[in-house]
């Protein structure tokens, strides 16, 4: 686990992975949201780690919601409530997640924690790298950035989803019990045949990995996420790809039934949204962070898609789903 997420019994300072996001210029704000990475407790292999809510809550009598913490990590959240309920708020919207439905906290989304309630359930968290590639191609609509936060399983899946949620609680407690390399087998196909499972949820887009477009729409997201502040056409993404920008359109349209400029700007208003949050930044800052080479440009691409402006955006209280 990770230093202020999970601190471990007799830590005093806790130096885990973290690092805060920086303003521009190289100064790192108050108010930003730290960066988290993955770090299990010792002995625990590769990276998945399988606890319950109510140990997280059991062994944090102040952290992270005495006050309230934002943060953001490079790992999967991901909880199943079998008990009460749980608030949580991702990307500054508090999400309630009622009994036999799964939060999921993606890496790169903004994070807080609600005050220790009742809820009861597994918690899972584990790297994107610990699913095998031809796999994670086929949960593609599952982990993507933008796939939704709460997820309810059709009827039909729940029970199963539950029971093998428990069963991979219990392999990862079975440490010693095997071989180091069959007890991460076991507890990495439990988790991929979870994930498959919780694939067919209301709301997930079905998958079409093996398709050139669907591969080149997953390859236009990794190079997005690394490129959005500083690139903004259709064209500087066809050519990092190696491909036509009509060619890069219809994948985009195929996946989503938008065009790349429209998915370029909505990852750059997301970031805006997070850095004028929790985070603080000021309105010049944002513009100057994302590109705008005129913070008032910022101001009216923001109140566009928006109908706030950025400072009415960062006075609002956090929102609440309905």
């Amino acid at each position: 686990m990770v230093d202020k997420r999970h601190p471990r019994p007799g830590d005093q300072t806790g130096p885990g992975r973290q690092a805060g996001q920086v303003r521009p210029g190289g100064q790192a704000g108050p108010g930003a949201v730290p960066l988290y990475g993955f770090q299990p407790p010792v002995g625990t292999p590769y990276g998945l780690e399988v606890s319950t809510v109510e140990e997280f809550f059991a062994q944090h009598d102040d952290w992270p919601w005495n006050p309230p913490r934002p943060g953001r990590a490079t790992f999967h959240y991901l909880i199943l409530v079998t008990e009460g309920e749980l608030a949580h708020d991702v990307d500054h919207v508090t999400r309630t997640v009622t009994p036999g439905q799964w939060l999921w906290v993606r890496p790169g989304h903004a994070q807080c924690w609600h005050p220790p309630g009742a809820a009861r359930g597994p918690f899972i968290l584990f790297e994107p790298d610990v699913l095998r590639p031809d796999l994670a191609r086929l949960m593609a609509p599952l982990t993507a950035h933008d796939a939704p936060a709460v997820l309810s399983p059709h009827p039909d899946d729940g029970a199963w989803l539950q029971q093998t949620a428990l069963q991979l609680l219990d392999e990862h407690r079975a440490l010693g019990r095997r071989p180091l390399d069959v007890h991460h087998a076991l507890r990495r196909s439990l988790l991929e045949s979870l994930l498959l499972r919780l694939a067919n949820s209301p709301g997930i887009a079905p998958a079409t990995a093996g398709t050139g477009r669907a591969d080149r729409y997953g390859r236009f997201l990794d190079v997005l996420e690394l490129h959005f502040r500083e690139l903004h056409h259709a064209a500087d993404y066809a050519a990092l790809l190696g491909c036509s920008v009509r060619t890069l359109s219809r994948a985009a349209r195929d996946a989503t039934g938008k065009g790349v400029r429209e998915l370029i700007d909505e990852r750059r208003l997301l970031e805006a949204r997070r850095l004028l949050g929790n985070a603080r930044w000021d309105a010049r800052a944002v513009a100057l962070h994302l590109g705008f080479t005129d913070p008032a440009n910022f101001g009216r691409f923001f109140r566009d898609r928006t109908g706030l402006t950025p400072a009415a955006y960062a006075a609002r209280d956090t929102r609440t789903d309905p």
